[in-house]
C-alpha cells in the first residue's frame, strides 16, 4: 500500500502570513507545496492538500482534515519571519518533540535544502504549534527560509525546483529509511513500577490491542505491534491515540 501525505501551504485568504515588501508568504507557500506534490505523487505517494487555491483555515481546520483523511504523514510549508529585516538566514523545522519518525524526517529535509545553499538552523520542537499537536500522524513544519531575508528570497527564487525536489527528497529519504528497516511498534508508556506497565497492558488488552512489555531497557516499555510496514503502525498509532492515548512509533 502507498503511503499517504498531507501536504499544507501555510496560511492563505484573508491570513497573508509572514510580508516583505509586498511578498506574501502564502503565495510562495502554495506554489511550493504544489510543486513538492507533483514530485511526491511522481514517486508513488498518495498526496491530499489542505489547499490548492488562495482559500484561509485555521490550523485545526488543517489537523482534522488531515485526521478525517486517514493520511500517513502531514507536512506543512512556510516562509520564516525575523522582527529584523536581514538579519537572519536559513532554513528550520518544527515538530512536536524531537523523536521518532518525524524527526528523523525534519532532518532529512534539512540535510537537503542545505545542499541548495541555505543554512540549517536544524529542527526545533514546538508542541504548542495546532497543525503538530492536533494531528493525529506524524508531523512536521518546514520554514524554507526567511522571507524578510534577500539572501533566501535570492536562493527560493533562483532554485525553486531545487528546494522542492530537496523537500520531496528528504520525505522520500525517510520512507526508503523506514522500508529498509522495517520493523514497527508504537509504544504507548514508560515505566519505572512493573504494576503501572502491567495496568496499561492490561487495559490495552481489554480494548483488543496487540500490546506487550518490553523491558530490555532502564524502563519497562508498554508497546503494539510489530508492524513490517511503517504505514501500519501510522494506522495503529492513529487508532491508539483517539483511543486518548499518547504514542510514539519507534524501530
Amino acid at each position: 500500500m502507498p503511503y499517504s501525505i498531507m501536504l499544507d501551504a501555510g496560511h492563505g485568504g484573508s491570513d497573508p502570513g509572514a510580508t516583505y515588501y509586498g511578498r506574501q508568504e502564502k503565495d510562495d507557500t502554495l506554489r511550493l507545496t504544489l510543486a513538492i506534490g507533483e514530485i511526491l505523487q511522481n514517486n508513488g505517494i498518495d498526496v491530499e492538500y489542505t489547499r490548492t487555491t488562495d482559500v484561509y483555515e485555521t490550523p485545526y481546520q488543517k489537523a482534522m482534515e488531515a485526521n478525517n483523511a486517514g493520511v500517513d504523514f502531514f507536512v506543512s510549508i512556510h516562509r520564516n519571519s525575523y522582527p529584523t529585516d536581514n538579519e537572519v538566514s536559513g532554513v528550520e523545522s518544527l515538530v512536536y518533540d524531537l523523536s521518532g519518525i518525524k524527526y528523523e524526517m525534519a532532518q532529512n529535509i534539512n540535510a537537503q535544502l542545505e545542499t541548495v545553499g541555505f543554512v540549517n538552523l536544524g529542527v526545533k520542537a514546538r508542541p504548542n504549534l495546532v497543525v503538530l499537536r492536533r494531528t493525529n500522524m506524524p508531523a512536521v513544519l518546514v520554514e524554507a527560509g526567511f522571507i524578510n531575508s534577500d539572501v533566501d528570497n535570492a536562493l527560493f527564487d533562483n532554485n525553486f525546483e531545487d528546494i522542492a525536489r530537496a523537500i520531496a527528497d528528504g520525505i522520500l529519504d525517510t520512507l526508503n529509511e523506514g522500508e529498509q528497516n522495517a520493523y514497527y511498534r508504537v509504544q504507548v508508556g514508560l515505566f519505572r513500577n512493573w504494576n503501572y506497565a502491567q495496568r496499561l497492558l492490561d487495559e490495552l488488552a481489554a480494548q483488543g490491542f496487540p500490546a506487550f512489555l518490553d523491558d530490555s531497557g532502564p524502563y519497562i516499555s508498554v508497546q503494539v505491534g510489530g508492524y513490517d510496514q511503517l504505514s501500519d503502525a501510522a494506522e495503529m498509532e492513529r487508532r491508539l491515540r483517539q483511543a486518548g492515548y499518547d504514542t510514539l512509533i519507534i524501530s
